[in-house]
């Protein structure tokens, strides 16, 4: 379905039926796209609960408009979704940079939110790693695509992630569009793309996570270290590592995140 938000770009929502409350909101990261949340989503009807994945603005089936990349209008178009669905405090999940985005929605909007998962992301803060936005932008400007051939980028895929499923390859894959002779293109283009980096080196998360007073999970990819700053600062927050997992949990392990975000429905 789509959803037009409160400036008139229409989000793609990827709807998963289900009769329990609350239910899930599913957010992808930068570049990535809500097909990635399938198998999370399927294991949450499984459970009883609806979901409701999106397609961010320039990713997945949305509309490309010429402006609004960056963090807080994405999260304000998610509290546009949240409305004009009629959501009733949803719990939010964030992959990623969508993770940032979920938090700025929640510090924003916490009317909203029933409670927060952050999927090794959401405490993304750039100026901390780089010494400089020109060093930054050099080392995380992505690749230029098009023209690859589709078939050769999902042998590499299958090769690094042979714990994936066919079908978190093939949503991997619809970051890009296919053309009819199987090469690729982007569907954000790198100028949008830089443009939410730098919103995320000019607006680190830190700043929201004194006002997250709902459960907040964070699933880290990984050492548990890595998120104990954003623990320590966040009010009610609970750390649940997937230890050597990738960075797309969701596309990985989803039925073990599926799990964990059940947790959160008790909360």
């Amino acid at each position: 379905m789509k959803v037009t938000v409160a400036d008139g770009v229409g989000l793609n929502v990827r709807h998963t039926v289900g009769a329990a409350a609350p239910a899930f909101l599913l957010v992808h990261g930068l570049a990535s796209n809500a097909r990635l949340w399938d198998g999370v989503a399927a294991a949450l009807a499984a459970a009883g609960h609806p979901s409701y994945a999106v397609d961010l603005r320039g990713h997945g089936e949305s509309d490309l408009p010429d402006q609004g990349f960056d963090t807080a209008t994405a999260a304000r178009d998610l509290a546009s979704v949240i409305a004009s669905l009629g959501l009733d405090r949803p719990v939010v999940a964030g992959q990623s940079w969508g993770g940032n985005v979920v938090v700025e929605l929640a510090a924003t909007h916490p009317a909203l939110v029933r409670a927060l998962a952050l999927v090794d992301g959401g405490w993304i803060d750039l100026p901390a790693e780089f010494d400089s936005w020109p060093a930054c932008a050099a080392a995380l400007r992505p690749p230029d695509v098009n023209g690859w051939r589709a078939d050769d980028l999902r042998a590499r895929l299958l090769a690094g992630h042979p714990d994936w499923s066919a079908a978190a390859v093939d949503a991997t894959l619809a970051n890009l569009r296919v053309g009819p002779d199987g090469r690729l293109s982007r569907r954000l283009p790198v100028e949008r793309h830089m443009e939410i980096l730098r919103s995320m080196w000019d607006h680190p998360p830190g700043r929201w996570f004194p006002r997250l007073t709902m459960p907040v999970l964070l699933l880290p990819a990984g050492d548990p270290a890595r998120v104990a700053s954003a623990a320590a600062a966040i009010p009610s927050a609970t750390v649940r590592a997937y230890a050597g997992g990738d960075h797309d949990l969701h596309a990985q392990q989803p039925d073990r995140l599926a799990a964990d975000l059940l947790t959160l429905v008790r909360s």
